[in-house]
């Protein structure tokens, strides 16, 4: 349950609505207790005092005796309303901040944290973990406190009554106890089990979903359902072991509870005859005991709530704990005035152990366009995490207008840079709205977003579909063709008129004649702006002012265009190899 000690800053942030609940439950409860007291007051004073005379008499004691108890049991029922008005509502304020610290975590976590982790563990952890930790924050701790308040205020009366009697009919409930702390740490490591296999099953569908054009297409669809129907059948064998330990304690309480009843009916009944305890009170004993019966048998259920809740917060807790890697100071602003410089970079996979980039040294200054080529694996794209500082160079430097990018407001920095991923992503929303979320801007007009559409030469493709740019995409713009969503992730880009633009191998679905045009677009929109441009094929870099060739993450050539064919180097292999496949 340590875990859990991490909610306790929710609890003092929403304090007055915690103490609230708390004074409500006391006062339901309160208001409860009285009940079987005034039960025994009636049967004592009917039975000691002179017999009722008439049927009016009858009839207005009746109705008196009913009333208050009607009371009595209205004051418990609007107590327990607000209660629940209190606590559960705070644990849904709690579940919404929960939600929103791990989602604002997530977008704290670099790159490297999210090669690691699946993306269907991630969302178990966001969803299903913090709503089992909800269920602790509500019904869980409001089911805690009633037992407290409720076994505080029923053990007093019992003992004002008779203490012996009281002492008999509490015997069961050590051995209650006992059972529950033999079975909680089962239910823990049982809970953490099934959390595990769940995020698993969600991990693959998730996946499964997101392929399903691969799946397909490799007619692996009977596969894959019969990987998932493992898995669900392990999650289910696991959560029916968590079901039967937590099955143990209904039946075991609802005895115990039934064995105190007859204590008190039979021990009650032999006291009565030396006058130690009234037929009223025996009375008040009975509904005293089956007033603890709800709340000892929640035990069981509270329990599997709270061991649920400490396993999945303990999952939580792993990610909230886990500091990014990628740190830099904010409060300073940064203004990108275009030079980039690398110096002796070299670079390693931690999890593989590959070094991508060897000593690499070359210089982009303002208003120029940089060209990289290379064989796939070379580490093109590796340059351009680098330079996005989604990872830390392992040796060497990267400088940004002669500063190390390790001391620059990277905020600002990406802000003022356009990328177009070599993988492009497209949200699914309308075409408008997947350009416009390239813009830094609060507002765009209509105009910029056509402007920017025009320049990637995806306009008239879009003023092509029945809703124009107000077309809805399917997930990762599933009805786009590849060249379309390429032009659009271009668009996109333009549409923040960055000062640093950076293309990653973004043109590899379209034609050459298309390219061209796009080409000639971004020269003309970016001619002073600085520009790098990642690829494999040498006619989308040959009109860049410098070009570098990378082979096994080391620099082989640079040059422009001619010089490089002229070398009859890597450069001229590769053209001459494109040229006869065109």
């Amino acid at each position: 349950m340590k875990s859990l000690s991490y909610l306790n800053k929710y609890f003092i942030k929403y304090k007055w609505r915690f103490l609230l609940g708390i004074l409500f439950i006391v006062v339901s409860n309160y208001f409860g207790v009285q009940m079987p007291l005034y039960v025994k007051t009636t049967i004592d004073s009917l039975l000691t005092e002179t017999p009722v005379k008439g049927l009016n008499d009858a009839l207005f004691l009746s109705l008196k005796i009913g009333g208050i108890y009607m009371l009595l049991s209205l004051g418990s029922g609007f107590f327990l309303f607000l209660t629940r008005q209190t606590i559960i509502i705070m644990s849904r304020l709690i579940e919404y901040d929960l939600k929103n610290e791990i989602y604002n975590q997530y977008q704290q976590l670099d790159y490297s944290f999210y090669k690691k982790n699946a993306t269907g563990d991630l969302m178990n952890r966001i969803s299903e973990d913090v709503s089992q930790v909800r269920m602790y924050l509500g019904p869980g701790i409001m089911y805690t406190i009633n037992l407290i308040a409720l076994f505080g205020l029923v053990i007093y009366q019992m003992v004002h009554i008779s203490p012996s009697l009281t002492l008999f009919v509490l015997i069961p409930l050590p051995i209650m106890s006992f059972l529950i702390y033999k079975v909680s740490s089962k239910m823990n490591k049982l809970s953490k089990e099934v959390q595990a296999e769940q995020s698993f099953m969600s991990t693959m569908v998730q996946e499964t979903f997101a392929g399903i054009r691969v799946l397909k297409a490799y007619s692996r669809e009977k596969e894959v359902h019969t990987k998932f129907n493992v898995s669900a059948t392990t999650y289910k064998a696991k959560n029916m072991r968590l079901v039967i330990v937590n099955a143990f304690f209904m039946p075991t309480i609802v005895f115990l509870i039934g064995l105190s009843t007859l204590l008190s009916i039979y021990l009650g009944g032999i006291m009565t005859y030396d006058k130690s305890i009234s037929l009223g009170g025996i009375l008040a004993f009975i509904f005293f005991v089956n007033k603890l019966t709800w709340p000892f048998a929640s035990i069981g259920w509270v329990t599997s709530i709270n061991q649920r809740a400490a396993a999945s917060q303990s999952r939580i807790n792993e990610f909230l704990q886990i500091k990014p890697t990628i740190t830099y100071p904010k409060e300073k602003p940064f203004h990108f005035q275009g030079k980039i410089e690398f110096r002796d970079v070299s670079f390693t996979y931690e999890n593989s152990g590959i070094e991508a980039i060897h000593k690499l040294n070359f210089t982009l200054n303002p208003g120029e366009t940089l060209g990289i080529v290379g064989r796939t694996g070379s580490g093109k794209s590796t340059i351009l995490n680098l330079l996005m500082r989604q990872f830390d160079v392992e040796s060497g430097e990267i400088l940004i207008d002669d500063q190390p990018i390790k001391t620059l407001n990277l905020s600002d920095f990406r802000n003022q840079t356009g990328i177009v991923p070599q993988d492009v992503f497209l949200f699914s929303d309308s075409i408008a709205n997947n350009i416009r979320f390239g813009s830094t801007a609060e507002t765009v007009s209509q105009e910029e977003i056509f402007s920017a559409a025009k320049k990637a030469h995806v306009y008239d493709n879009i003023m092509g579909f029945p809703s124009k740019f107000e077309t809805l995409l399917g997930e990762r713009g599933v009805n786009l063709s590849g060249g379309q969503k390429q032009r659009l992730s271009i668009a996109r880009a333009l549409i923040r008129n960055p000062k640093l633009l950076i293309l990653d191998d973004c043109l590899s679905a379209v034609d050459t004649e298309t390219e061209e045009i796009i080409l000639s677009n971004l020269k003309e929109s970016t001619k002073s702006n600085t520009c790098l441009i990642v690829s494999h094929r040498i006619s989308s870099l040959r009109n860049a002012d410098r070009i570098i060739v990378i082979e096994d993450g080391r620099k082989t050539e640079e040059g422009a265009h001619d010089q490089l064919l002229a070398a009859g180097g890597m450069y001229a292999e590769i053209y001459l190899k494109q040229l006869s496949e065109e």
